[in-house]
């Protein structure tokens, strides 16, 4: 009896462990399928517990591996391919499973892009349970295709037991946790952040613009695009500002029926991806209004390219010619023509190249100074030398001199030699002479934009040093146009009179406009550091003229000392308003009552209960902006609106450094002024304006921001 007892003890012993052993290695099998293998690859269903436990969903995931070279599609393949399917029909206690997708790779074959994943993918599967803590048995029908240089379809059913019990983590659950940490973010707390994506007609095709940003520094960003099923997204080109956190992405869009399919009010998805960070954001597109003046350089440029954008430069230059902030040197440029009536053609051509010269020099310098500040990451922009005092100070010295020149107070004598080999200009003799008409000429032209240089500027301060030489030369070639045509062509110089005493007097009255511009400059310091200072500056300019004046009735010893005294003032003023560049003393501020100071946040809280804003971005020193104001917004039917109080109008005065007026303006990828926007219910985002306002541009874009007129006509 007793070793019948014994051997049953035994007998019951050996059963249970093998029942046991059975139940361990069931349940280790039970977190996956088995793999479907074929020649390019295999592919399992796996899960991140062992069990059901208690919950109302389970982990799941969809493994791939692929032989090297061979891939498998992400949901939106691109232009070839399809991604995988699952069906779960046959499945037992799972009301449905939803599918998540990781962060594609992108390749490229032949101008044909395709989005997918190589050598291994796991596909993050929540599945939701009919009943919590029942026993679940997965059936998974799968479709998919594979490809390298050809494509091959397959398809499998996977299937997967998953017991009753409390949570057991599987040796699979961590590898479907890595795979969820590549999914992108979706809603707030993502490591980037889409910030607006608009559609815009280029040529009789579509492009998508969008904005992405990021807390750090981006290193190599791309966007997937996904639309309705009639458009397909080329691989986009992306160009990161010069803080290195916020980039602008172009996308061309192809339509499958026509190009003239539009866009606007159609759903997409877009998926920013900058290294290991991603962000999935959706937008309702709305169109973009591009102003064919170029106020909004990003956008605009980067289908064309740099040479594009120079040939821009070269006709922004040429247009630079006519704005108002040149008229001032009209003086020079005139004397400089007659001075050369009925001379040699050698000499006519040797002093116009010269000229010529001195613009393009001009303009290397200020390609120089703008590669150095933007290195030395500060803020930088067309014409923002006029923000500071000590530059005006030695602009009014300079052209003072100019000025008493021209009235002749005093003349350079030059060696025999050489005055009889130079070509003369203004009285300044010689090609020295001829060369610094180039460079004033060009320095006293910088306040000013005109339609095409504000995209070519933009363009260039917003890329790298080369860029900023190739578009800074484009423009200085096109300022030097005139000279350079003269040159090629002595023979409209040649019919002119010939220089003698007519010229005097020619001169003199030529010499006013330097004068007003001497009163211009003054007034810009008076706003700027006060008029105690601005009077203290004048009065010392009073000493320069008076200096030169007695230059005539001294001896050569006197007439030495006459130049350090002219240079000693001249330094004393520059070092002196230097000094005040930061003292704030402000006195223009907002002076018309219909000009309310501008504010962003202002901005946005007007536009959200509907009202209609325009935010004219404006100096002191922009004789353009002055000449908009005058012609435009504080005249006829703009002034009505402005004054009814059915537009709020908001002034941004750059005439000192401001850095949120220059945030502003590079948000728009503008580095100068005139700058004018329209925001409204329809238009949040903002609607930039030409450079050169008319009446009728500003009331189509104040209509278009309401919503109750057509887009403003380029």
């Amino acid at each position: 009896m007793a070793l019948r007892v014994k051997y049953r003890v035994l007998l019951e012993s050996w059963l249970l462990a093998v029942v046991g052993s059975l139940l361990l290695s069931y349940s280790v099998q039970a977190a996956s399928s088995n793999w479907f293998k074929h020649e390019h690859g295999a592919v399992r269903l796996i899960s991140g517990s062992q069990t059901v436990g208690t919950g109302k969903t389970i982990a799941l995931g969809l493994q791939f591996r692929m032989q090297p070279g061979w891939k498998v599609y992400w949901r939106s393949p691109g232009s070839a391919g399809f991604p995988p399917k699952v069906s779960w029909a046959g499945s037992r206690n799972l009301a449905n499973a939803t599918l998540a997708w990781p962060v594609p790779q992108r390749f490229s074959v032949l101008e044909m892009e395709t989005l997918g994943y190589k050598k291994e993918v796991v596909f993050p599967i929540t599945g939701f349970l009919f009943e919590p803590g029942k026993p679940t048995y997965l059936r998974a029908h799968v479709r998919f295709l594979t490809c390298n240089d050809i494509c091959i379809p397959y398809e499998t059913n996977l299937s997967l037991f998953l017991p009753a019990g409390l949570e057991q983590t599987s040796r699979q659950a961590r590898t479907i946790i890595n795979w969820r940490r590549r999914l992108p973010v979706l809603g707030p707390g993502a490591p980037l952040s889409i910030d607006r994506a608009e559609i815009s007609r280029v040529g009789k095709g579509m492009a998508l613009l969008v904005h992405i940003s990021a807390q750090t520094k981006l290193e190599s960003p791309d966007v997937f695009a996904e639309g309705p099923p009639d458009y397909s997204f080329r691989k986009p080109e992306v160009k990161i500002s010069s803080s290195g956190d916020e980039a602008l992405v172009w996308i061309r869009v192809d339509a499958s029926r026509t190009v003239d399919a539009p866009l606007t009010g159609k759903a997409v998805t877009l998926t920013a991806v900058d290294g290991t960070r991603a962000v999935e954001k959706s937008f309702i597109l709305q169109p973009k209004t591009i102003d064919s003046g170029g106020t909004a350089a990003e956008e605009t440029v980067m289908p064309y390219g740099l040479l594009a954008i120079i040939g821009l430069a070269i006709l922004g230059g040429l247009i630079l010619n006519l704005m108002p902030c040149v008229l001032p040197v009209l003086s020079i440029k005139l004397l400089t023509v007659v001075s050369h009536g009925g001379g040699a053609t050698g000499r006519i051509r040797a002093g116009f190249v010269t000229s010529a010269a001195g613009i393009l020099f001009c303009f290397v310098l200020l390609g120089t100074i703008a590669v150095a500040l933007k290195s030395a990451g500060m803020a930088v922009g067309w014409g923002i030398q006029f923000q500071q005092p000590a530059f005006l100070v030695l602009m009014i010295s300079v052209l003072t001199l100019f000025a008493c020149n021209m009235w002749g107070l005093f003349e350079i004598q030059l060696p025999a030699s050489v005055s009889d080999t130079a070509t003369t200009g203004s009285d300044l003799r010689g090609l020295a002479g001829q060369f610094l008409t180039g460079v004033f000429a060009t320095l006293l032209a910088t306040p000013c934009t005109s339609p095409f240089l504000g995209t070519a500027v933009g363009f260039a301060l917003s890329r790298g040093p080369f860029e900023i030489y190739a578009v800074f030369l484009g423009l200085g070639l096109g300022l030097a146009m005139p000279w350079l045509v003269v040159a090629a062509f002595p023979v409209f110089v040649k019919s002119l009179p010939k220089p003698g005493h007519w010229m005097i007097t020619l001169k003199r009255v030529l010499s006013i406009a330097l004068i007003g511009t001497v009163g211009w400059l003054l007034s810009v310091l008076w706003l700027q550091i006060g008029a105690g200072a601005a009077g203290m500056v004048a009065l010392l300019v009073g000493v320069i003229v008076f200096s030169i004046w007695q230059y005539r009735h001294l001896g050569t010893k006197a007439r030495l000392a006459t130049w350090l005294v002219v240079g000693s003032v001249t330094a004393i003023s520059t070092i002196f308003a230097g000094s005040l560049s930061d003292v704030g003393v402000r006195i223009a501020g907002i002076k018309e009552k219909t000009w309310q100071k501008f504010d962003l946040e202002s901005v946005r809280k007007a536009v959200t209960q509907g009202e209609t804003v325009l935010v004219d971005v404006t100096a002191d020193w922009c004789l353009t902006c002055q000449v908009n104001k005058a012609l435009v917004l504080n005249r006829g039917k703009v002034a009505e609106i402005f004054d009814a109080g059915e537009v709020i109008a908001m002034k941004a005065d750059w005439t000192k450094p401001d850095p949120a007026i220059t945030a502003y303006l590079k948000s728009f990828g503008r580095f100068g002024i005139p700058f004018n926007v329209v925001y409204g219910p329809r238009a949040r985002q903002g609607i930039p304006l030409r450079e050169i306002l008319t009446e009728s541009h500003v009331l189509a874009a104040i209509g278009q921001a309401r919503g109750n007129a057509p887009s403003a006509e380029p």
